[in-house]
């Protein structure tokens, strides 16, 4: 089946006579209700659940593997190939079972806020509940904006239609399938929400470093003088709790690209996280959950209808959605100048990193390439005593191209724009976890304030001899003995054992890296 034939039945499928376009939230409310896919919760949100899936199937994700990207991919395990006539195969199977379905729901909107870079997109759904999350999560541009002239992404989404490894080339009836040639999507055997905006990120992170565009796993905020840092850390490292600042505001929660004009917001949603919710710790999320919102996963009461965000019967995984407009203090457009400050988050575990250090510039590339964070004991099954996690350019999944290629792009933007960057330690203090103590918040946010508004440029630094990184000796409102980790430990030997070991497993992690050598040497661990 050749491209044109692809087009042509997407097009008949489009032009359906059971295909909604386009609905408000409204509209696509009162569809999930009638069709009892979800429940609305005392606040006004949906409510939905996703059965057997609860998160990504990384292992069922695929690209194409066609002529005009086959040297351009990193193919390997997180870019797994499939051929062009198995894609087509499963393509005409997922149209011809939409086409049977009583009703479709359409979405046409962005992933981009600046319109100089935006990529046109068509979400089609078998769920009104994943078109509402759709239509919130990406932009909604309007009505005159839609008609760009240029071929969108289409995601064809079919959660109840099922592969055949044996026939379809899949590994599971799951299936994330991506083709650049024919700028398809193909979704299927799982009805988790969040593989629509991460297979959106990975086409971003294809697309824009060949506009010599950064495409970042990060959030971002504004000051008042119009002053941008980015926050970038894995789950439980403090990411939105950090860049959720009332005195500065929140260009966007988790996907950004970086151009020569600056930074800008590649959705027009967030994607919270909300085991724990509560309206004390973090009331611009807890807030933000209201008619419009879709809530994945999340415990309700049978009789109030009110959201049990403590409960995790589903999974830890639950989740909110909503427009970025629900948080009162935003950047719109969600577009800002390029950042003065960078900041890489990591809840160390072993309770050896500084709290704070300052960064080179192959430090930052170093630090970017490793993404490193800790695994909690109990927080997986099997996981007893903590365990090192890396994850490239702290988004590894949603990576098409080699992680050199966005390494060096953050190196030149470092250099060009003049960044501080800063590797910031949210983990333990004193000892590891189950012997030291959590960092308290309140340091740690007076450490990340320091950093972005400059004040430890003059400050004297003390370099770790095993890291190799900067820490200042005073940071306001901060203890000088937390700011190095040494200091904190009463058995000096223990600690040196721990801060060994780990510089021995960044050395490890690090190995995997081609065309880094340089990067190794000058950024890594010093022993």
């Amino acid at each position: 089946m050749k491209l044109v034939d692809l087009t042509a039945d997407l097009q008949a499928l489009l032009g359906s006579p059971n295909v909604h376009h386009n609905l408000s939230a409204p509209r696509l409310t009162e569809k999930v209700i009638s069709r009892n896919e979800g429940t609305l919760t005392s606040t006004g949100a949906v409510r939905a659940t996703t059965g057997a899936y609860t998160g990504r199937s990384p292992k069922d994700k695929f690209i194409v593997r066609e002529k005009s990207t086959e040297d351009q991919i990193d193919w390997g395990p997180v870019n797994q190939p499939i051929s062009e006539e198995a894609f087509e195969r499963l393509y005409s199977k997922v149209v011809s079972y939409l086409k049977q379905r009583d009703e479709l729901f359409v979405f046409e909107g962005f992933a981009g806020a600046d319109e100089k870079y935006r990529l046109p997109i068509t979400v089609v759904n078998e769920f009104a509940w994943h078109n509402l999350f759709a239509r919130q999560l990406f932009i909604r541009p309007e009505t005159d904006e839609r008609d760009t002239g240029v071929q969108p992404f289409t995601i064809l989404s079919a959660p109840h239609f099922k592969a055949d490894p044996e026939t379809d080339g899949t590994h599971s009836e799951t299936f994330i399938i991506v083709s650049f040639e024919k700028r398809v999507i193909l979704i299927g055997g799982t009805e988790y929400a969040g593989e629509m905006k991460k297979s959106i990120f990975s086409i971003m992170n294809f697309l824009l470093p060949a506009q010599d565009i950064l495409p970042m796993h990060c959030s971002a905020n504004v000051g008042e003088k119009g002053d941008v840092a980015l926050f970038f850390g894995l789950s439980g490292t403090g990411k939105t709790t950090l860049s959720a600042d009332a005195n500065r505001k929140l260009i966007g929660d988790d996907e950004h690209g970086w151009s020569h004009s600056g930074v800008f917001n590649i959705e027009g949603g967030c994607y919270a996280k909300c085991i724990n919710l509560s309206e004390e710790k973090e009331p611009q999320i807890f807030n933000a959950i209201r008619f419009g919102s879709v809530l994945e996963n999340v415990v309700i009461d049978d009789k109030t209808h009110e959201a049990d965000y403590d409960n995790s019967f589903y999974t830890e995984n639950t989740r909110a959605a909503y427009p970025i407009e629900m948080i009162g203090n935003i950047v719109s457009p969600s577009i800002a100048g390029h950042p003065s400050a960078i900041v890489f988050l990591t809840a160390d575990a072993f309770g050896v990193l500084p709290p704070i250090s300052k960064l080179t510039k192959e430090q930052a590339m170093y630090h970017f390439l490793s993404g490193y964070t800790s695994k909690l004991a109990g927080t997986e099954r099997g996981v007893t005593s903590p365990q090192t996690t890396f994850s490239t350019c702290f988004g590894s999944p949603f990576l098409p191209l080699p992680a050199h290629v966005y390494a060096e792009m953050l190196g030149k933007k470092i250099d060009e724009h003049g960044v501080q960057v800063f590797l910031v330690n949210t983990g333990w203090t004193g000892g590891g976890y189950g012997e030291g103590e959590r960092m308290k918040l309140s340091y740690t946010r007076a450490m990340v304030k320091a950093a972005i508004e400059g004040k430890l440029d003059q400050t004297d630094m003390v370099t770790d001899s095993i890291f190799g990184l900067h820490s200042p000796v005073h940071v306001p409102g901060v203890p000088d003995h937390v700011l190095q980790p040494e200091n904190t430990w009463s058995d000096k030997t223990a600690y040196n054992e721990k801060a060994l070991f780990l510089a021995h497993e960044f050395k490890e992690n690090f190995k995997k890296f081609s065309h880094t050598d340089s990067i190794a040497k000058t950024g890594g661990p010093l022993v």
